[in-house]
């Protein structure tokens, strides 16, 4: 099993001064879950070497086990610092692909061509393809046969409520469930901060941090069968 990670490279939360960048544990849940499986995993952001982590996803009430786990991880850590470009990765080489969210992606990923041209390929190689709390706004300009891709679909994100808890409402350039509405996908979401995640065909979402660990096992199940 050979499964692509694509993390941002964006670190600027909006006009606040603060940064932002991708979660720690919706990285760290998944790739553990994945690489304990045995996968071989490859990790991919814009601008290559070291994806900026959210300074929020470190604080002591954002730790679960994979984090803590991973702050141990000298080779792991060494491996985040290394990510290949975008550009240098093809869809044909990897059985599955991993977005993890954190607030970064809503300004790169979901704008960024290599991104959206890799998810297109993706899908048309019928691959799973898994995307966890922010990480479905990546989809936001994703085409499939000149549609958006998530038309129809069974889809879930970062929920409203959420984005309103963490005050940052006014920040993000959209918001991830009225993107998906707006898409015409059928979006829907679980309670705030619980595990929440859909399947629809070999689209996986994950409504927030708490559902990375279950996005990466339904990814899991798909590759195994």
């Amino acid at each position: 099993m050979k499964i692509l990670m694509v993390l941002t490279s964006h670190d600027k939360l909006g006009d606040t001064g603060k940064k932002t960048g991708f979660w720690v544990e919706e990285f760290a849940a998944p790739y553990y879950v994945l690489a304990d499986a045995g996968a071989e995993i490859t990790l991919a952001s814009p601008k290559g070497g070291q994806p900026p982590i959210d300074p929020s996803s470190t604080t002591e009430d954002a730790q679960t086990e994979a984090t803590k786990r991973f702050d141990k991880d000298d080779d792991l850590q060494k491996k985040l610092s290394l990510t290949k470009k975008l550009e240098d990765v093809d869809a044909k080489e990897f059985d599955a692909v991993f977005y993890p969210g954190g607030h970064g992606p809503l300004w790169d990923l979901a704008n960024d061509l290599k991104s959206i041209a890799l998810i297109e390929a993706f899908n048309e190689q019928m691959k799973p393809m898994a995307f966890v709390c922010h990480a479905p706004g990546v989809l936001a300009n994703v085409e499939d046969h000149k549609n958006p891709l998530v038309r129809g679909k069974k889809v879930t994100g970062f929920a409203n409520s959420e984005e309103d808890a963490v005050g940052l409402t006014n920040v993000v350039p959209f918001l991830v469930e009225d993107k998906m509405n707006q898409l015409g996908a059928d979006y829907s979401k679980g309670d705030d901060w619980s595990s929440y995640v859909l399947v629809d065909g070999k689209l996986i979402t994950g409504q927030n941090p708490a559902s990375s660990e279950k996005a990466a096992r339904e990814l899991l199940n798909m590759l195994q069968k």
